[in-house]
C-alpha cells in the first residue's frame, strides 16, 4: 500500500503519464549465481503486462528506498525492472572491488535474464554514477539485445576523473570510500555521524600521509583507496581492466546522457559523447545547472530516462513534449542572468575562441598584453588554498558559491574585467595558458573562472587544476614554464554590468590533494615545502584564459522551460 501511494505521489510530482500496469509484483532477494558461484541479490519488479521488455539496474547502493520507488515507477510504465546489488554489497556475496567484476557479473546476469519466462529478448539499462560505470562495462558485449542506455552523471572510465590534471581527487575518492563503508554500519550510528558533521571525514581529508586517511575516516583500511594511491601514474597497468572507453565505438544501443555543469565526471562524459558521435552513433545529451547529487538532476534524469526507454526499448511513440522525442540532440542550460535552456545540433557548438589576457594590476582584458612585471604569491601546503564549491561529490557543498572568502587570501591572484557593456555568452570548452616561474619544481596550478555580479559577489563558473613536475612541460632559459590548464566546460551568460574574473592559485584542497612541493609519492608524502610563484603576463608570455564566445544573436533555439 505504501509503495503504491509513493508511486502515485511521485507520478504526479514528476508529471509522468498514467501507469500502464494495474499491478506490480515485487520479488526480493533472488540469488542470481554468477560464474564463480557468488550469489548476487536481485529484486524483480514485474508488471502485469504481456511482452514487457526489461530494464536492468546494477548498483552498490542498495535496492530499497529510492531504488525501490524507481523500480515500481518503471514497472508501472510497462517494464520488467531488475535491480541487482553489486557483489559485496547489500547481501550479495563476494567482496566489492570497484570496477573489477562488473563486466563478467553483468554478462552472467544477462544470461540469467535470458532464462526467465518473461524475457522478450530486449533490455535497457539505467543508472547514475557507479550505476553508469557498470552499464559501460557491459554495453560493448551485450549484443543486439541491448536496445537503450540511460547514463546519468557517469562515464566509461573513472581513471581520468580520479587523477584530474594528474593530481588526485581526494575529496571525491575519500568521501566515496567513507560513504561505502557507512552503508555497513547501523542506521542510527550513521545518522549520529551525519548530525555531528562527519568530523572523522573532515579530519581524514586534512591528514597526512594519505595512506592513513581511509582509516581515520572509516576506522578500517579501504583496499581500493590504497590501490588508487599507489597506481596513480598514467601508465599504471592497474587501470587497464577498469576503464571501458576503448570499446565505446562498439556500443550500438542508443544512449541518453544526463549530467550537470558542476558534476565531477562532466569532462569524461562529454568525451564519451564525442566518441559515440565519432563512431556514427546518435546519443542524446542534456546538461543542466546541477551537481552530482542535486535533486533537480535526478528529477530530470528519471523523467527523461523513462521517456528514452519508452521510445527506444519499448518502441512507443514519444509523448508530447518529451525530451526523448525532441529534435535537437543536445540541450544545455546556460547559467547566469538571461540564460535558460538552449537546443544545439551538437557539442561543442560553433563558438569563437577568445583570449582574455591577464594584465597588470589585476586586470582581465581581450586587449593584447603589455610589458609588465609578474605577479607573485606564496603557496604553503601546510596551509593549503581551500576549495570552495564547484564539482564535488556532496551536493550540499557543490556548485556555485560566493568566492570572496578564498579570493581574500594572499595565495590567490585575481584578474577582473571592467563591467560589461553587453552580455557575453560562453558555451563550450574552456582552457587557460599560464606562464609561471617557481622556486619549486613540484607545484600545482589552479585556474577558476567567476562571474562577479553588481554586488561584488564572485560566483564560480568553471575551473581546472594541473600538477607540474620536472620535465612535464617545457621550461625556457629564464626558467618560465608554460602550463596548459583544461577547465571544466561551461555554458554561462555574463550579464551587462557584471565582470569576468579569473583566479590563479596553487591548489584547491581538499578537492585535490595538496602538492607537498617535494616530489614525494602521493600516498606517503609528509614533508611540506612552501614556495613562491610568479605569474607572467607580458607580450612574450601572454597568460590568458580562452573562452568560447557565442554570438548573442546566434539563432539557437532558446527555452526557459524544464528540459523535459
Amino acid at each position: 500500500m505504501l509503495d503504491r501511494l509513493a508511486t502515485r505521489l511521485a507520478t504526479a510530482a514528476l508529471r509522468l503519464p498514467a501507469a500502464r500496469a494495474r499491478r506490480v509484483t515485487l520479488t526480493r532477494g533472488i540469488p542470481v549465481r554468477v560464474r564463480d558461484g557468488v550469489p548476487l541479490r536481485t529484486d524483480h519488479h514485474a508488471p502485469d503486462l504481456p511482452g514487457a521488455p526489461t530494464v536492468l539496474i546494477r548498483t552498490p547502493y542498495g535496492r530499497g528506498g529510492p531504488m525501490r520507488l524507481l523500480g515500481r515507477l518503471a514497472a508501472e510504465r510497462g517494464f520488467h525492472v531488475v535491480i541487482q546489488s553489486c557483489r559485496g554489497t547489500f547481501g550479495s556475496g563476494g567482496t566489492f572491488d570497484p570496477l573489477v567484476h562488473e563486466r563478467d557479473d553483468g554478462l552472467d546476469t544477462l544470461d540469467w535474464l535470458r532464462r526467465q519466462p518473461w524475457w522478450t529478448g530486449a533490455f535497457g539499462m539505467f543508472g547514475a554514477s557507479y550505476q553508469g560505470f557498470v552499464q559501460w562495462a557491459l554495453a560493448a558485449d551485450a549484443g543486439e539485445e541491448l536496445r537503450a542506455m540511460v547514463a546519468v552523471v557517469t562515464a566509461s572510465g573513472t581513471r581520468d576523473s580520479t587523477y584530474a590534471g594528474d593530481s588526485f581527487a581526494l575529496d571525491t575518492v575519500l568521501t566515496w570510500a567513507e560513504l561505502l563503508q557507512a552503508q555497513t554500519v547501523p542506521w542510527l550510528a550513521r545518522q549520529w555521524e551525519l548530525k555531528r558533521g562527519q568530523p572523522r571525514l573532515t579530519a581524514a581529508l586534512a591528514h597526512l600521509p594519505l595512506v592513513e586517511a581511509d582509516r581515520v575516516a572509516t576506522g578500517v583500511t579501504v583496499p581500493f583507496f590504497q590501490e588508487w594511491l599507489r597506481h596513480h601514474t598514467p601508465d599504471a597497468g592497474y587501470w587497464r581492466d577498469r576503464v571501458f572507453g576503448d570499446r565505446i565505438a562498439e556500443v550500438r544501443a542508443p544512449v541518453a546522457m544526463v549530467t550537470g555543469w558542476h558534476d565531477i565526471f562532466l569532462p569524461a562524459q562529454l568525451r564519451d559523447f564525442a566518441a559515440l558521435r565519432a563512431a556514427g552513433a546518435h546519443p542524446r545529451l542534456t546538461v543542466g545547472p546541477w551537481t552530482h547529487g542535486s535533486p533537480g538532476l535526478f528529477v530530470a534524469a528519471l523523467r527523461d530516462g523513462l521517456d528514452w526507454l519508452d521510445e527506444h526499448l519499448a518502441g512507443r511513440p514519444p509523448r508530447r513534449g518529451a525530451a526523448a522525442g525532441r529534435a535537437a540532440p543536445v540541450r544545455v542550460h546556460v547559467g547566469g542572468a538571461g540564460g535558460g535552456w538552449r537546443d544545439l545540433p551538437d557539442w561543442p557548438p560553433p563558438a569563437v575562441p577568445t583570449r582574455w589576457h591577464l594584465h597588470p594590476g589585476g586586470g582581465l582584458r581581450t586587449a593584447a598584453p603589455v610589458p609588465s612585471a609578474p605577479d607573485r604569491f606564496r603557496y604553503d601546503p601546510a596551509d593549503p588554498t581551500p576549495s570552495l564549491g564547484g564539482p564535488l561529490l556532496v551536493a550540499q557543498r557543490a556548485g556555485p558559491v560566493d568566492n570572496r572568502p578564498v579570493e581574500a587570501r594572499p595565495d590567490v591572484l585575481t584578474y577582473t574585467s571592467a563591467p560589461l557593456a553587453a552580455p557575453v555568452e560562453v558555451v563550450g570548452p574552456v582552457r587557460a595558458e599560464i606562464h609561471l616561474r617557481s622556486e619549486l619544481s613540484h607545484l600545482d596550478v589552479f585556474v577558476r573562472l567567476c562571474d562577479v555580479d553588481r554586488r561584488g559577489r564572485s560566483w564560480n563558473v568553471c575551473d581546472g587544476l594541473v600538477r607540474v613536475e620536472p620535465g612535464r612541460y617545457p621550461t625556457d632559459p629564464a626558467g618560465v614554464v608554460t602550463v596548459p590548464v583544461e577547465l571544466w566546460p561551461a555554458a554561462h551568460r555574463f550579464a551587462p554590468g557584471h565582470r569576468l574574473r579569473v583566479q590563479v592559485s596553487g591548489g584547491a584542497h581538499p578537492r585535490y590533494a595538496r602538492n607537498p612541493g617535494t616530489g614525494e609519492m602521493l600516498g606517503t608524502a609528509v614533508t611540506l615545502r612552501a614556495g613562491w610563484r610568479e605569474i607572467l603576463h607580458d607580450p612574450r608570455r601572454p597568460s590568458a584564459v580562452v573562452l568560447p564566445i557565442m554570438p548573442i544573436a546566434s539563432g539557437l533555439s532558446a527555452s526557459r522551460n524544464n528540459p523535459s
